[in-house]
């Protein structure tokens, strides 16, 4: 049998990219989908409970805040979405060149 090996990286965040506009950055969320817990594995099956979205059991920084409170499975089973925006932090107001105000 051969061995699987992954590589090591931070899904959450996106390669760096080389820029002269220092104003712009990127935003990263992070959701956690459907559940993909095979609640039949000891059967020798294959079951999903469907439980549609991630929702937490308890207050963020909590042991309770990594249970699902509509399953009941940790949330590493919770199939992790991540969107990165580009965002753009600059104002922009538009010269009025060539006109005056009265």
């Amino acid at each position: 049998m051969r061995k699987r090996t992954a590589g090591v990286g931070r899904d959450d965040q996106p390669p760096p990219r080389s820029s002269n506009n220092s104003n712009l950055r990127t935003v990263t969320t992070v959701t956690y989908g459907e559940c993909q817990k095979n609640q039949a594995l000891h059967l020798g099956g294959s079951c999903m409970d469907g439980c549609g979205e991630f929702m937490a059991s308890g207050p963020e920084g909590s042991a309770s805040a990594m249970i699902c409170a509509a399953c009941g499975c940790h949330r590493s089973f919770h199939k992790r979405i991540v969107s990165v925006q580009l965002v753009c932090d600059c104002s922009y107001s538009p010269t009025t060149s060539g006109s005056s105000r009265v």
